[in-house]
């Protein structure tokens, strides 16, 4: 823990409470960290109540976390009942009247941070007892529900309670994929070709005499879908929500999952279990390079040698989840694109880098890959899922499309 006054910095002093409530258990990654220093620095708290009221505001996500956050508050920055800030922290606000604009600014912000935190706040639960029910009716749907706000949170900044608080909602996405041509045949009335075998058979009814044509077309079953997941330090946090994902939202397409770090480990199996939380631990299990580094080149060369060549990805939709950094030589990754490129229907890579808008392909494994990929999406929140489940199922190859700008 760190005590008040040990800096000056705001954004030092942020950063280190916010390593003060991981450690306390609180997912409070470097987002919420420096919304809370935005938070300080544009409320400017007169007392230690003030500062509680912004981190109870930019810090949490429910209202079990709270008390964990009082706790580590009282012994950081001291006792509530004090009135004294630590040293570091933005003095009170301007006077109204030397900056209206400014202060009519920072006097909306502050309330609707407190209309937030009046809700939240375990102090205010008595006092909301109180009130009238129409007060209450008024304030929390502005809130929303715990799961609309987390759908809109980065997967690195959840928690694994949060993550499986998450696992309804994702039972409601479906990922499908497109369609393929079998050589089996459907048999239905009025059909392209004439199914004699199940003619005569239905003839027998009516003693030799066929009344009616049946008809046989080919048959149509979804498309495989593969997956290679990254689980290395980096990729970590994604791979979690993401295996969870394809546990409760794949079940219609028939995945075959893979995982990767320093080696090539299948966890179809291993996803077979009835809970979220229990293939997740299971996978965990199985895969023995969990947290280690990223040979992608090794890893795509194994998959296309042991599985591809057996027709496993032999058009397939093959996702890869990963964020491109690779320890490898980059031709391999390259050689081994161009591999699978050649027998799978569609590659979608889901690169929770891509968030970014000024994000550029520059690390290696990433750069040798990307004209390969028939999309490339983040996929970093479950709101973003909805463009990963959008480019599996579009039944168009775009690679030829891709090559064709870049060449």
């Amino acid at each position: 823990m760190i005590a008040p006054g040990i800096t000056d910095d705001l954004a030092t002093l942020a950063a280190r409470f916010g390593a003060a409530l991981r450690a306390a258990g609180l997912p409070v990654g470097p987002g919420r960290s420096e919304r809370f220093a935005a938070a300080v620095a544009l409320v400017r708290p007169p007392n230690r109540r003030d500062l509680f009221n912004c981190a109870l505001a930019t810090l949490i996500s429910s209202k079990d976390q709270a008390d964990i956050l009082r706790a580590v508050f009282t012994e950081v920055f001291g006792p509530l009942e004090q009135a004294g800030l630590p040293a570091g922290l933005p003095g009170p606000s301007p006077a109204p009247s030397t900056q209206p604009e400014q202060q009519a600014q920072l006097t909306e912000t502050a309330d609707g941070a407190r209309t937030r935190i009046d809700v939240l706040s375990p102090a205010a639960a008595d006092s909301d007892a109180a009130e009238p029910d129409d007060a209450q009716q008024v304030l929390r749907p502005y809130l929303g529900s715990s799961v609309e706000r987390l759908a809109g949170t980065d997967f690195a900044e959840l928690s694994d309670a949060e993550l499986t608080e998450l696992a309804v909602a994702m039972r409601k996405i479906t990922l499908a994929v497109p369609n393929r041509r079998s050589r089996r045949r459907d048999t239905r009335p009025g059909g392209r070709r004439t199914d004699v075998r199940s003619t005569l058979r239905q003839a027998r009814r009516t003693g030799g005499h066929a009344f009616r044509l049946i008809g046989e077309e080919p048959a149509m079953r979804p498309r495989r879908l593969v997956v290679l997941c990254d689980i290395s330090g980096s990729m970590e946090p994604y791979a979690r929500a993401m295996i969870q994902l394809l546990y409760c939202a794949a079940g219609g397409a028939s995945a075959e999952v893979f995982s990767f770090a320093t080696r090539l480990t299948r966890l179809t199996t291993a996803l077979a279990r009835t809970t979220p939380a229990a293939a997740i631990a299971r996978a965990a299990e199985t895969a023995p390079d969990w947290h280690g580094g990223t040979r992608l080149g090794e890893a795509l060369k194994e998959f296309n040698d042991r599985y591809g060549r057996r027709g496993m990805a032999r058009g397939a939709v093959v996702l890869i989840i990963s964020d491109g950094w690779d320890t490898g030589d980059p031709e391999i990754v390259r050689r081994e694109m161009r591999r699978l490129s050649l027998v799978a229907f569609r590659i979608v890579w889901m690169n929770p880098r891509t968030k970014s808008a000024s994000y550029e392909p520059l690390a290696g494994g990433m750069a040798a890959a990307w004209p390969y990929c028939d999309a490339v999406v983040s996929g970093h929140t479950l709101a973003a899922v909805s463009h990963l489940a959008a480019a599996l199922a579009d039944p168009v190859r775009r690679r030829a499309m891709i090559a064709a700008v870049r060449t």
